[in-house]
């Protein structure tokens, strides 16, 4: 059923597709017509082991059945758990020393990070310095965040302390940093909601040297990117540095609500009892998730699956008419079209033709399917695009006729 625009019953934060989706099967999404899809976008990175993933949905559907919230004043096994699990895979398979505290979305573990370094930084010593072009969440404080002015002009004026830069120009972070003021770097690793933009080889390494150097913390945003998508477990890994704070959320309830905030155990204690709380946050149902999903990333060897067939899906496009480039890394890929083409009316075809994908920039298509996707799913995503692409194309013609 085509769904009409607008709720009367939904507040008007989003345009959502004329879709109801139903239910879900790995890389498979099926409406309520049964008209089935494929969802290369996952929730925009957030099933990376597929819709409906078996292990998961039994974690979380035993531990509904036994316990499904406790407050934070009282001891969890899951948390604790799910925080050791996470700690080592921020240390690329070895205990990483930190300590992490649990949210229920990205802009949540955001919110932690910028509160975290500024109990670091102490009196005199709040500003965070961000990136152009970077999302960080819709919260006040992660608005401010976010590199994108025009997101802030509606909701001025926005909590202070917050500058943006360049993203990929070191030594405009330098400049940025000199003030005594500065507290924390906090950059996205790869910059998704900017149509996955891939920043210089040896950026991060660079900021990391500019951070100790100024002795600041370097606070990366890995809510994206992180858990295998890029190729490793964390994008930060493919340049060997270790920052002081590094948050996560999206994959890591393969669909269930659960960020987190991980630093360095001398960052983290910073914080005391009574600084920073969540009545959610944590609690067994959600952390149940999270152990499954990283037991099963694990299993299936995640990155190696994202950089393997990241490659083909790469490769693919690349050969597409229409596709001007592709970047990113592993699967988090973007195409950018040829001059001309609308990226979201591409979008929108592809979508009639059984392909769900989104346009997070102009001239720019996002590709973020399920980890799990198969060589066979991807060839048949590409001939959807290679459709869609050419219908755009042909409907460009005919407009520049007219």
């Amino acid at each position: 059923m085509i769904a009409e625009p607008g709720s009367p019953t939904l507040m008007g934060t989003y345009s959502p597709a004329p879709v109801r989706f139903v239910s879900g099967r790995g890389t498979e999404l099926f409406d309520d017509e049964g008209r089935r899809y494929l969802d290369f976008l996952a929730g925009i990175a957030v099933v990376s082991l597929g819709h409906c993933n078996k292990r998961v949905a039994d974690a979380i559907a035993q531990q509904a059945a036994r316990l499904m919230h406790v407050s934070n004043l009282f001891h969890n096994e899951l948390n604790e758990r799910l925080a050791g699990d996470l700690d080592r895979l921020v240390g690329d398979g070895a205990a990483a020393g930190g300590q992490v505290f649990f949210t229920n979305s990205g802009a949540e573990a955001n919110e932690c990070a910028i509160k975290l370094a500024r109990r670091v930084g102490g009196p005199g010593r709040y500003v965070v310095i961000s990136a152009l072009g970077s999302f960080h969440g819709r919260t006040l404080a992660t608005l401010a965040a976010t590199g994108q002015p025009k997101k802030h002009e509606a909701f001025r004026p926005l909590p202070e302390g917050f500058r943006s830069v360049a993203y990929g120009d070191v030594g405009a972070l330098e400049d940025a940093v000199a003030s005594p003021t500065v507290t924390a770097v906090l950059l996205e690793a790869i910059e998704g909601e900017a149509g996955v933009v891939v920043p210089p080889d040896g950026y991060l390494k660079a900021v990391r040297r500019v951070c100790d150097e100024r002795g600041i913390l370097l606070m990366l945003d890995e809510i994206q990117t992180g858990l295998g998508r890029t190729g490793r477990w964390f994008a930060f890994q493919h340049e060997a540095i270790r920052p002081d704070v590094v948050t996560v959320a999206k994959a890591l309830g393969n669909g269930m609500p659960i960020g987190a905030c991980w630093a360095r155990r001398d960052v983290a204690a910073a914080f005391v009892a009574g600084d920073h709380g969540t009545t959610f946050g944590g609690q067994p149902l959600a952390c149940a998730a999270g152990v499954a999903t990283l037991a099963e990333l694990q299993a299936i060897d995640a990155p190696r699956l994202a950089e393997q067939t990241g490659a083909y899906l790469a490769q693919r496009l690349q050969a597409c008419d229409g596709v001007a480039s592709v970047r990113g890394k592993g699967l988090l890929l973007a195409a950018v079209v040829e001059p001309g083409l609308d990226s979201a009316e591409v979008t929108r075809t592809s979508l009639q033709l059984g392909l769900v994908l989104n346009a997070p920039a102009p001239g720019v298509l996002r590709f973020a399917p399920p980890l799990t996707v198969s060589r066979a799913e991807v060839d048949e995503a590409i001939g959807i695009l290679g459709a869609a692409l050419a219908a755009s194309s042909a409907g460009t013609r005919e407009g520049g006729q007219g």
